[in-house]
């Protein structure tokens, strides 16, 4: 059982982003395993620059960055005009700089096989209009999202044990005991305060908790049960994402 637990595109870029000075460390960090990325709709530049480019146009004076992780019936603070395509992706950017707002979506293409997997990234950017009384209405501060997640951790516990993972898949306990001693001094991020990191600690781990009791309906016995726990654990996922969100705002001066 391969549950992931990278840390969504979006979330580095939104990062980073709130960083100055070279730009080589942020795009590998980005980039990862990726080929590189490339980008379309920047404006001032042909679509199929670099990711270094998007950095260097903005990252050059005030800034306003947050990673939003939309759902489908859940917009997350996503602007109209980038909601359908962030959904889509599971992720965006929101940024302001002194030229505009705009969001960008990261397009994905999987190549390869499950041995030695690929992928291309092009990053899509699009205008939307000012966005951040709509986010911060919608996901919060980041210590308002610390105080749900740890509620939201004692669900999607309760919900794993209701599930018996365990018991149903050889493979889970393997799973499990990775959650649980996963750590963030391997995350290509720049530094963070100790509040942020432990959010997207937690919120990371929350998430991993949802893939692998969403694999399948464990020990489930009836149609009741089965949309009983898959409630409980969109619950959990969509605190988990906005908390997410909440770590990743910064504002640049």
């Amino acid at each position: 059982m391969d549950i992931e637990q990278d840390l969504p595109r979006s979330v580095l870029l939104a990062l980073w982003l709130q960083g100055i000075g070279d730009t080589s460390d942020a795009v590998k960090s980005v980039v990862g395993d990726d080929e590189p990325h490339t980008v379309e709709g920047l404006p001032g530049f042909a679509d199929g620059t670099d990711l270094d480019t998007l950095f260097t146009a903005w990252t050059e004076g005030p800034r306003e960055v947050c990673a939003l992780l939309p759902a489908p019936g859940d917009a997350s603070g996503v602007p109209a005009a980038a909601n359908h395509e962030a959904t889509e992706a599971g992720e965006c950017v929101a940024i302001t700089t002194p030229a505009g707002s705009w969001a960008a979506v990261p397009r994905v293409q999987a190549f390869g096989s499950h041995i030695e997997p690929g992928h291309l990234v092009t990053w899509h950017v699009v205008a939307i209009p000012e966005w951040t009384m709509l986010v911060q209405g919608t996901i919060g501060s980041v210590s308002d999202a610390e105080r749900e997640l740890r509620t939201s951790l004692m669900r999607a516990t309760e919900a794993l044990d209701q599930l018996d993972v365990a018991r149903w898949r050889d493979d889970a306990a393997d799973a499990i005991e990775r959650i649980r001693s996963a750590s963030t001094s391997s995350w290509p991020v720049p530094h963070l305060d100790g509040r942020r990191a432990r959010v997207l600690d937690l919120a990371n781990r929350l998430r991993a908790i949802v893939a692998l009791g969403t694999v399948d309906d464990g020990g489930a016995v009836n149609v009741f049960q089965v949309d009983q726990r898959s409630t409980a654990l969109r619950e959990v996922d969509r605190t988990a994402r906005h908390a997410m969100s909440a770590a990743t705002y910064g504002r640049v001066a």
